[in-house]
């Protein structure tokens, strides 16, 4: 089955260059670092061979953003150690090129799963340590990684009982593919059954690793406050076709008890928002696109963001947030984003039935009183006027135990990486 595999991406190989070339008329690869994907010469290894190279890889933003606080407390235990992450998206590229700020993390585009480039991209950069994130499962780099004997985890591991089928399908495969782990930390004990179903040699349910995911509190302007000030607030985060219409009727019903509340919504994919300002006039409400430093007009009405990695500035103001792809039924086998930042900013979460990828998750949140299931505009607007007239304390205690919680998983995986790259705390 591998040499089946590993003929068709060779097979594929021009077709995937073009398939990149082609998403960069659309604007969806970086115009100067595309060829990280696609050739060795772009590669563009620069390590010190002094020190031991980590490497982890990220899909996405939400995985990337899980491991910056491992990334950092391995960096603050032990200085003869650097790291490369790679990620696939564009959106990732830019949250990192904000984000880091150490000398010793290099950022680079992870290259298509064909043979050769995984394997000139191993030899390329020598990792002595490899940490695979969430649910990343590239079998032409695996099986080179275990040729290589460098060691080999799988972080945070997420396996779906949707995904464990698929893998089950090709079972004696699925087999060998998992068997190149070394270690795999799951981050439920769902995916650590599946896990072990898929034959791992070694796994442990460590908890989700985005409990670690480190807030930093940043305010919006004064003179945007100042304006948000005079309405009644809240949010509807991260959504998906379909929910913008349900957060304007949660606005509509709303705006029944109070004529000046003023909605935010944050649409996951920024390119919808004129979408979403149609939308707005049809229903006959006020709306604006917030560019990055716009002023907010006084007007009220929906305010629709259009700029990426803002939605915690809007967190830390507003503290009732629903979080969408939960909403719409034909997303239930992929619902759910990630409601972490917004309760660790002590925002009260609403959110709807289909969160399937991040069901652990909402029920952590849901037991300790930090979020509430919705069924539809009217469910959330009635909860959300229950809150306007009983204005939520700050309730440090939810805060502590999420940071307390993020810490014992963040420490656990730390602990297991060090024994595999074989390093001592320099602290101790």
């Amino acid at each position: 089955m591998l040499s089946i595999y590993r003929f068709l991406t060779f097979s594929l190989y021009p077709f995937f260059i073009f398939l990149i070339y082609f998403r960069l008329i659309l604007k969806k690869e970086d115009p100067k670092r595309y060829k990280e994907k696609i050739f060795p010469s772009a590669f563009n290894p620069t390590r010190d061979k002094n020190k031991k190279l980590i490497w982890f890889h990220a899909a996405s933003i939400g995985e990337t953003l899980s491991i910056l606080p491992l990334v950092e407390e391995i960096n603050s235990l032990n200085k003869n150690v650097e790291f490369l992450i790679t990620t696939v998206t564009l959106s990732s590229a830019n949250l990192l090129k904000k984000r880091k700020k150490r000398h010793n993390v290099k950022h680079r585009f992870f290259p298509l799963d064909t043979e050769y480039l995984s394997n000139k991209f191993l030899n390329i950069w020598k990792p002595d340590l490899i940490c695979f994130v969430d649910s990343e499962i590239w079998p032409n780099f695996l099986f080179k990684i275990k040729e290589k004997k460098i060691p080999l985890v799988l972080i945070n591991g997420r396996i779906t009982k949707k995904t464990f089928k698929r893998w089950n399908v090709l079972a004696q495969f699925s087999k060998k593919v998992f068997n190149n782990f070394d270690l795999c930390l799951a981050c439920s004990e769902e995916s650590k059954s599946n896990l072990e179903k898929l034959h791992v040699k070694k796994v442990f349910c460590s908890g989700n690793l985005k409990f670690g995911i480190k807030i930093t509190k940043e305010n919006l302007s004064i003179l945007n406050i100042k304006v948000l000030n005079t309405f009644k607030v809240w949010c509807a985060a991260s959504t998906h076709e379909g929910e913008e219409s349900i957060a304007i009727k949660t606005h509509m019903e709303i705006k029944k008890k109070y004529n000046n509340v003023l909605t935010i919504i944050i649409p996951r994919h920024i390119n919808r928002v004129s979408h979403i300002q149609n939308l707005a006039k049809k229903f006959n409400l006020n709306s604006q696109i917030l560019d990055n430093d716009d002023l907010i007009n006084d007007g009220g009405g929906i305010l629709i963001i259009n700029s990426f990695g803002e939605s915690h500035k809007y967190f830390n103001y507003c503290k009732d947030i629903f979080i969408g792809k939960s909403l719409i039924k034909k997303l239930n086998l992929v619902g759910g984003q990630n409601p972490i930042e917004a309760a660790k900013l002590n925002c009260k979460i609403y959110f709807g039935p289909y969160v399937y990828n991040f069901q652990d998750v909402y029920s952590f949140l849901e037991i300790n009183n930090m979020a509430e299931q919705v069924s539809n505009e009217h469910d959330l607007s009635s909860k959300i006027i229950k809150s306007f007239e009983n204005p939520k304390k700050t309730e440090h205690q939810n805060i502590n135990l999420l940071n307390d919680y993020g810490n014992k998983i963040l420490q656990h995986t730390i602990v297991e990486l060090n024994k595999l790259l074989k390093i001592k705390n320099e602290n101790s």
